[in-house]
């Protein structure tokens, strides 16, 4: 497990091996960390990759040609060591190959690299999924970046707020005991912003499907956006841990989801994942800016 630096003239991250995890986001000047700090008392994580799972399977089982496969929540790729490809002063690729254990959890072989590179304010996080197999892969991918929230510790959550870059609502399918619902929640929003109460996170995740929006910020007391996620992803979470009062907040493309609460467990059927024929890949990518 080793940690690498970057740093330009605005900001500096930290990213671990062990995940190729994004650890820290600090503007220069003021010497403000913007990522959570992965307390266990709360959440462990700062920022992991979900590969090749997004959520979780219903019942923790996928099915695939006849033989039943299970993974944790979230997948395998954020507890693994990720091989160094490059590193330049502001940017880096990390890599990651299946291993005999994973076949064993999820029947592809896959390279998956990850990838940051820092303009100005901005961390540009970049995906690479290549199928190097002779057959179809399944899979899912997203980004779980955790945010201080609030930014100072005299101050409240509850006088901070979610922009999105629409103006009148959203809405979010609700996560059951058993996967997603088909129960919708609207949200209204004031101004492209939602609250952040208490009871916010009660239902766990906030599920935005089908291009809601497209650039998410946190918002503090002066009403000023004061870090934000850019992605074209068609879908996103927003959570943070229910009747914690813990004090981040995380913004999540997703290009994949938990399965439905009525899902019948056939991997090549997953609502929200996706295909790669042999020898085909997948690239997408989202943007941090503070």
């Amino acid at each position: 497990m080793s940690e690498y630096t970057l740093k330009n003239q605005e900001i500096t991250v930290r990213i671990d091996s062990l995940g190729a995890e994004l650890k820290s986001l600090k503007d220069n000047c003021t010497g403000q960390e913007y990522m959570w700090c992965g307390d266990p008392k709360f959440w462990k994580r700062t920022s992991p990759v979900l590969f090749p799972l997004v959520g979780a399977y219903r019942n923790n089982e996928t099915r695939y040609q006849g033989k039943t496969y299970s993974l944790p929540q979230h997948g395998f790729a954020r507890d693994m060591e990720f091989e160094l490809k490059f590193q330049t002063d502001t940017a880096i690729c990390f890599s990651l190959r299946e291993t005999r254990e994973t076949l064993g959890k999820y029947p592809f072989a896959f390279c998956l690299e990850l990838a940051y590179e820092l303009k100005g304010r901005e961390v540009k996080v970049m995906w690479r999924v290549e199928n190097p197999a002779g057959e179809e892969m399944y899979f899912s991918i997203g980004g779980h970046p955790a945010f201080n929230c609030p930014l100072e510790a005299e101050e409240k959550q509850r006088d901070y707020a979610i922009e999105f870059d629409v103006q009148d609502k959203v809405e979010s399918r609700l996560l059951g005991p058993e996967g997603v619902l088909e129960e919708r929640r609207t949200y209204p929003l004031k101004e492209g912003r939602l609250a952040i109460t208490e009871n916010l996170f009660d239902g766990d995740a906030l599920i935005i499907e089908n291009h809601q929006a497209h650039r998410v910020s946190l918002v503090n007391p002066e009403g000023k956006a004061y870090v934000s996620v850019a992605f074209e992803a068609p879908l996103f979470g927003i959570w943070s841990p229910p009747g914690k009062n813990a004090p981040f907040v995380c913004i999540e493309p997703w290009y994949g989801r938990a399965d439905g609460a009525n899902f019948d467990g056939d991997i090549t059927k997953r609502e929200w994942g996706n295909r790669l024929g042999a020898g085909e890949v997948f690239e997408a990518c989202y943007r941090i800016t503070v």
